[in-house]
This record gives structure tokens, C-alpha cells and sequence, in this order.
């Protein structure tokens, strides 16, 4: 069973570019790369995978060149050289430093030969690579399934048409909002997604969550350079799930642990996209400036694996409204993964804003720049929200736009700030985060 993913446009579009540089796609284990490239392979006429897993594929790159390298392997597939359409798929590509350095002359030497890598674990080897093929390679990074992809799983194409009226019709707000439920207590796994399309049943997810938590935590033992940092990785894993909002290095999942042992063992899994630490920006005004003194919080890969790793699943299949379910956490953390996946640029980060003084704080959960602006995104619970934090960022940033995702249906309100300040406020129901783009340019270009 292959699913539609956004990925397969800009792959296309790659395709028939005239600077066309090898790809590297990136991606945390398990969504769904190798897929969506063997998938993208029936769009040529001849397609090779290497996987350098495998012993026969990884001693192709015991050449010292790439003439050597792809003649070898053209020979052993008994492909032409001059095939008009070919695609070299390199799978596992962070098993070879070598490989991934040698990238730069397939660019170079041969121009017309399509290639695309994939690896999981590719900021791990980089500091091994004595010559990384910079600006002769072009890198994007897959992320789990967004709600729109999930949607086109279940044969739902029909609805995502409808997003593509902004703004929205409210008549539909029922029907999606049923949908984007199913969404939230699954997730976007790739597997977990097929298995509830092939079953159409909650019940058979748990195994297959479990599955892929037990290989994140084996491969933790590929993150760590000595049994110290092996250590507190398993400890994070096991307890990172239950940490609060923001949080504190030391001492962390009420462990010994020092500071500088978690900071340490925290950054090894953001670089594998498994737990993402996320910092705050203390700007109102482009460019951010991140903060990295502050709290940062975690961000999992996946809402439908921290749902089943917190054991909530079950309770939230019951619910009629999950927004302020667990404090309104899930809510938030499916918001940031939903924006966050629209983005396949590498190091297309977001950031939340925080203002914090001696006798009071502010928070807004999100930031999007947008052109000169950057715009505030509260994630409240319910159908309201207090709008503090908000206001004092709208009466010191240079714009006069803002979002609040709610569960209830689109509006837009007109705002006045405590300090006199006036401002539009959109009102968006959770499931258009991945819209927020669209609909910030809306909402600047006069939308009402």
C-alpha cells in the first residue's frame, strides 16, 4: 500500500530542473524515505537502490572514484550508462563517510545522472566527513504524515480540496474536525497509518507503536560514545515524555544526572529528530533571536507515539472534545509537528516567544515569520483563551495580526490590547495548522 506525500512534487519538480544536484533525504528512522524513493523510482525507466547496510553495495564505495563506482554498479544491474532515465537510489548512505563525500563528483563528473541518498542517522557520521559536499547537493528533510496526508490514506481526497478555499466553508467544521480527532490520537507514522487503513480499528496500533519506540531506544546505543551517555540517553527516553512544558537539564525525569550530561545526551536526539529541543525567540521583530540560555521544551517526532509512550490513547478515543485533554498539551504539540512538517528545508526551525521578568512572564506557543513580520500563534484549549501573553506582544512587535487555533470554527475578531493597541485576531480551528501559511497571507492581504 503506497500513500500520497507532498515530498513527491518537489521530487518532480527536482526531476526536470536543469541544476539538478543529488538529493540527500533526511528524516528520522521509519518515515517513510525509502518508500517514498522506490515509489518516485517508477517515474524512470531504469532505477538502482544501493542499501550500504548491505556488505555487496557498501564495497562499491571501496573505489577511489566515482567513474569507477558507477561503471561497477551499472555493470553488475546490467544498466546502460547512457540510459536516458535513470535513478540512483543510495539508501543508508550515513554507513559510509566515504559516500556521502564522493556526492560532490557525482555532481560534478556526471550532471545527468539522477541520484537521490537517504539516511537517519546522517548528523552523527557528519563531524566524520572531512569534506562535506556543500552547495553540491541539495538536502530536504520527510517528516511523519501531516493531517492532509493522512487524509489522502484514508480516501479522503474530497476534503482536502476543501482547504483550498480560504477562507473555509464553516458548514464543513463537523465533518474535519471528526477527521482530525482520528489524526490526533494516531499520528502520522507511516506503519501505525497503514495498519489503521488496512484494520479501520484502534486495537491493533499498540504493537506497532511499540515496535518503533523499541528500535528508537536500540538505536540509542549508536548516539552514545561511552556507557556514561548510553546511560542517561535510555534514562530520556524512558522519561522525557512525562517532563513538564519547558524544562531543566539537571536533574531531569528526577535523576542525578548533571546539566551538561543531559544537555549533551538531549542534543544527540535532536539530531535524530526523535526529540527535538525547541528554544524560544525573544524577538518581535525579524530576524529571531533565539535564545538558548532559556527553557527549551521537547517536541516528539510523533503525537500518536508520545500518545501511546504517556498511555493515553485510550482515553482520548472516548473523548467528544480533545482540545483540553492533558492541559491542552496534545493539542499544542500536534499544532507544532502539523507546521513544523510543512517545512522540508533543513534547519526550517519554529520557536515559541517569551518575555520573562522579575515578577511576571509572557508566552506565545508559536512564531511564523512572514515576510517582514512575525506572527503569533496562541494553541489554546477549548472553544477561548486568555489572550495576555498575546497582547504584550502585539503592543511591541510592528504588525497588527494574529492567530489563536481553537476548536471551534474560523472567525476574525478585531482586538484592542489593554495598552490601547489595535490588532485582527484569526480565530482557526486546529485542524488548519498546516494552513497557517496560506492563511497568514490572507489574513494580511485584508482577510475578514
Amino acid at each position: 500500500m503506497i500513500f500520497k506525500r507532498k515530498i513527491y512534487q518537489q521530487l518532480l519538480d527536482w526531476k526536470n530542473s536543469n541544476r539538478r544536484k543529488p538529493i540527500v533525504l533526511r528524516g528520522a528512522r521509519q518515515v517513510g524515505k525509502s518508500t517514498i524513493i522506490r515509489e518516485f523510482g517508477k517515474e524512470y525507466n531504469s532505477f538502482i537502490e544501493l542499501n550500504l547496510e548491505k556488505k555487496q553495495d557498501l564495497n562499491l564505495f571501496e573505489f577511489n572514484d566515482v567513474k569507477t563506482i558507477i561503471e561497477a554498479t551499472l555493470a553488475r544491474e546490467n544498466v546502460s550508462i547512457n540510459s536516458d532515465s535513470l535513478l540512483l537510489f543510495i539508501d543508508e548512505i550515513q554507513e559510509s563517510p566515504k559516500a556521502i563525500e564522493l556526492l560532490r563528483f557525482f555532481y560534478e563528473d556526471f550532471p545527468n545522472l539522477h541520484v537521490i541518498c537517504a539516511g537517519s542517522l546522517l548528523e552523527h557520521v557528519v563531524k566524520d566527513i572531512t569534506s562535506f559536499p556543500v552547495g553540491r547537493i541539495q538536502q530536504l528533510v520527510l517528516h511523519p504524515f501531516d493531517f492532509e496526508e493522512f487524509l489522502w490514506a484514508k480516501g479522503k481526497e474530497n476534503i482536502v480540496e476543501l482547504f483550498e478555499e480560504v477562507p473555509i466553508k464553516e458548514h464543513f467544521h463537523e465533518i474535519i474536525q471528526n477527521l482530525f480527532h482520528e489524526y490526533v490520537i494516531i499520528g502520522g507514522m507511516p506503519e501505525v497509518i497503514k495498519t489503521y487503513v488496512e484494520t479501520n480499528t484502534y486495537s491493533e496500533l499498540g504493537a506497532v507503536y511499540q515496535e518503533i519506540w523499541q528500535t528508537y531506544k536500540d538505536d540509542v546505543e549508536k548516539y552514545g560514545r561511552n556507557n556514561t551517555e548510553k546511560r542517561v540517553l535510555r534514562h530520556i527516553m524512558e522519561t522525557a515524555a512525562h517532563e513538564k512544558d519547558r524544562i531543566t537539564m539537571a536533574g531531569f525525569g528526577n535523576s542525578n544526572y548533571k546539566s551538561r550530561e543531559v544537555g549533551e545526551a538531549l542534543r544527540s536526539l535532536d539530531k535524530s529528530r526523535l526529540i527535538q529541543l525547541v528554544y524560544p525567540t525573544i524577538s518581535i521583530l525579524p530576524p529571531q533571536e533565539i535564545d538558548f540560555t532559556r527553557k527549551p521544551r521537547l517536541q516528539f517526532l510523533d503525537t500518536g507515539l508520545l500518545n501511546n509512550v504517556l498511555g493515553i490513547q485510550s482515553q482520548l478515543i472516548g473523548l467528544n472534545d480533545l482540545s483540553d485533554f492533558y492541559r491542552g498539551r496534545i493539542m499544542q504539540h500536534i499544532v507544532f509537528q502539523q507546521l513544523q512538517s510543512q517545512f522540508t528545508s533543513l534547519g526550517s526551525n519554529l520557536h515559541f516567544w517569551v518575555r520573562e521578568k522579575a515578577n511576571s512572564s509572557s508566552e506565545v506557543d508559536l512564531i511564523y515569520p512572514h515576510e517582514q513580520y512575525l506572527i503569533p500563534v496562541e494553541v489554546k484549549s477549548g472553544a477561548h483563551g486568555r489572550l495576555r501573553s498575546l497582547h504584550q506582544f502585539m503592543d511591541r512587535t510592528n504588525h497588527h495580526y494574529a492567530i489563536r487555533l481553537l476548536s471551534n470554527k474560523l472567525s476574525v475578531e478585531k482586538v484592542i490590547t489593554p495598552e490601547g493597541k489595535p490588532y485582527t485576531l484569526l480565530n482557526l480551528p486546529h485542524y488548519l495548522a498546516t494552513r497557517i501559511p496560506q492563511y497568514v497571507k490572507w489574513l494580511v492581504m485584508g482577510g475578514s
